[in-house]
């Protein structure tokens, strides 16, 4: 993963003059509750018209079991997004968590059933801890229905700090994830 310019990411400070730095970042994102392939579609359109993040690829969709939550919970969807931002990493953040909320998605039981769930995984190839955020996301090198999707989207993947995504998948195993080609999610 590189930190590389894209011609559609504005990269100047139109205050300031200065540039800002464009950062590569991968989004996962899953839903249980509901429409899930239209959650997942609505998503990737209100993040697609997010203004300084351009995605650049979806990967095809997975179908994965839940992993803790309560017994009633249903099969997730998910896919992992590629994106050019320039946006700070909060201001990202902030952006993931209202689609989440413009979804439907509430708050109350960790690991209960949701409409729709958006994690930020990299932001470039910076570590970042603080107490609202960790990344590159610190569940990540264990979780096969994020490793699996962005393998598909970005071959040579490196989760920063960790190594790279096709050992980290191989380590894992991807038991309980199924890839649906007959599902698309769509770059409009």
């Amino acid at each position: 993963m590189t930190e590389t310019p894209s011609p559609h990411v504005i990269d100047a400070d139109t205050l300031s003059g200065g540039l800002k730095p464009i950062r590569q970042v991968i989004l996962s994102l899953g839903s249980n509750l509901g429409d899930r392939e239209a959650n997942l579609q609505g998503a990737v359109d209100a993040l697609r018209d997010t203004p300084d993040v351009v995605v650049v690829d979806v990967s095809p969709v997975y179908e994965t079991e839940p992993i803790g939550g309560p017994d009633e919970s249903g099969p997730y969807l998910n896919i992992v997004l590629l994106a050019d931002t320039t946006l700070a990493v909060e201001t990202l953040l902030d952006r993931a968590h209202a689609v989440e909320q413009a979804f439907g998605r509430e708050r109350s039981v960790p690991g209960a059933p949701r409409t729709l769930d958006v994690d930020l995984i990299t932001y470039g190839k910076k570590e970042i801890s603080t107490d609202e955020l960790t990344v590159p996301h610190p569940r990540a090198h264990e979780r096969a229905f994020v490793l699996a999707p962005w393998l598909d989207i970005e071959s040579d993947a490196v989760l920063p700090g960790v190594g790279p995504v096709a050992e980290l998948l191989a380590k894992v195993g991807s038991d309980g994830v199924k890839r649906l080609d007959d599902l698309t999610i769509e770059l409009q």
